[in-house]
């Protein structure tokens, strides 16, 4: 199994890096969670401008895919980058539209969900929550429960989350978009997918965490010497650089399992999501420690990458989850 990236591959990695890298994402993450989402739907365009939802899409709606392997490589700079909004949920609508066997709905909204001109969000009850990310500010709510898709009319208070950035909602009201037996197939189809996604951004969050802490370590100093010499914290360095790497080729292969739809790729999602997962909350906890504290951490803005690694742990497949899948006979 080939784990490394082609040339083109890398070359979209580094045109996203570099993209996100100028466009102040910091201020875009504040915006978002204050409840002004009008710069994050700038950046939204200009991802789709640079085909990230096309990736979700199949040729036939307009699209480029799907193609799993691209949207790791996708998100990990999404990830990197620490973008704001329903990014996993409007890809995973995407996965299930498409798999429903009603023409009706893939129609409507796949082309636009290509073009960046539909940030959609999925809440899917039996995934493990009851809440819709970014329901106030998406232009559809699906949900999926049973053998049921529904369209949410409306949404309830926002409820608070570990990441301010992530604006959680309760659909309310719904209308009967598709049921029958191809509903659980299809969703458990785009649950894969939301793990995987959910799993690079979780690599991304983490190398970018542990980027940012390497570069504190070696410029702040104590008792005469910088604090990256001491070996407490380069061991603390070090165990998250392994957590990481050994993150990687689980989320490849998982890539290369759903895109073939080989009969483990369900498991080796779940292994993904929750390897990368636990990389990413390692990663935090040790810039929180080799900072200081969350005081400093905001100073920096590091705090923004900090509360998101959490959230990216628990969402689609918490630990506990992921493990009983890829435990289970």
């Amino acid at each position: 199994m080939r784990f490394l990236l082609d040339t083109e591959q890398r070359a979209f990695a580094k045109t996203l890096d570099g993209m996100l890298g100028s466009s102040d994402t910091p201020s875009t993450i504040r915006s978002w969670a204050a409840g002004d989402p009008g710069p994050g739907r700038t950046l939204w365009s200009r991802l789709a401008e640079a085909g990230v939802f096309g990736l979700a899409v199949p040729e036939r709606h307009e699209g480029l895919g799907l193609l799993p392997v691209e949207l790791g490589v996708a998100f990990t700079e999404l990830g990197r980058h620490a973008v704001p909004g329903p990014l996993v949920e409007t890809v995973a609508a995407a996965a299930l539209l498409d798999r429903l066997g009603d023409r009706a709905p893939a129609e409507t909204w796949l082309p636009r969900i290509a073009a960046g001109a539909a940030l959609v969000s999925l809440c899917a009850p039996d995934a493990g929550s009851p809440y819709a990310l970014d329901a106030d500010t998406a232009d559809a709510v699906f949900v999926v429960e049973d053998d049921t898709v529904w369209l949410a009319a409306g949404r309830g208070p926002l409820q608070r989350s570990s990441d301010p950035a992530r604006r959680l909602f309760r659909p309310t009201g719904a209308t009967v978009l598709v049921e029958g037996p191809t509903v659980r197939a299809a969703t458990s189809y785009a649950t894969d997918v939301a793990a995987l996604t959910t799993a690079a951004q979780a690599l991304g969050l983490g190398r970018a965490l542990l980027d940012h802490t390497v570069a504190y370590a070696a410029q702040r100093t104590q008792f005469g010497v910088a604090i990256g010499s001491f070996q407490a914290v380069k061991h603390r360095l070090a165990d998250v650089l392994l957590a990481l790497e050994f993150a990687q080729p689980l989320v490849h292969s998982a890539a290369l399992a759903l895109a073939s739809d080989a009969p483990s790729a369900r498991r080796e999602c779940a292994a993904a999501k929750v390897t990368a997962g636990e990389a990413a909350y390692a990663a935090s906890r040790t810039a929180l420690q080799v900072h200081g504290a969350l005081g400093y951490t905001e100073e920096l803005e590091l705090s923004l990458w900090i509360r998101k690694a959490r959230a990216l742990r628990d969402a689609w497949g918490t630990p506990a989850a992921c493990r009983s899948l890829v435990l289970a006979p």
